[in-house]
């Protein structure tokens, strides 16, 4: 699988006092910010990484921690996946944020959520 970037997504229990923490007690810069003002979502830089705060633990996504990971298709890589035997916990679709998603599971049960980021998405713009 070829990796474009990735990201660890954290669904916090509470998104303020989450934000508040890795903001101002941790120090780290905003990457960028997203969503509506009463369910926000921020992306941190993490080295040569990002930290995503987003969601919560009771939004449906699961609580605690999950691998993000951008591909070229999310669909070959869902069926080559399931073909290994991997458990795929969804089936891609395009969300509302206009991203195409798949969730698989490692043999742990650890959420890792493929991506892919269509032509004339925010993501594949320069916003300069």
């Amino acid at each position: 699988m070829e990796v474009l970037s990735s990201r660890i997504l954290l669904r916090p229990t509470e998104f303020d006092r989450s934000r508040r923490f890795y903001a101002e007690t941790l120090g780290l810069a905003v990457y960028r910010e997203f969503g509506p003002p009463d369910h926000p979502g921020v992306v941190f830089f993490l080295g040569q990484g990002f930290l995503e705060l987003s969601g919560g633990a009771g939004d449906g996504a699961g609580a605690g921690a999950s691998l993000w990971l951008q591909v070229r298709d999310v669909a070959v890589e869902q069926e080559r996946l399931r073909q290994a035997g991997v458990d795929v916990l969804r089936e891609a679709r395009t969300e509302p944020w206009g991203l195409i998603e798949a969730w698989v599971a490692d043999p742990d049960g650890h959420r890792i959520v493929l991506v892919q980021v269509p032509p004339g998405h925010p993501l594949r713009r320069d916003p300069r």
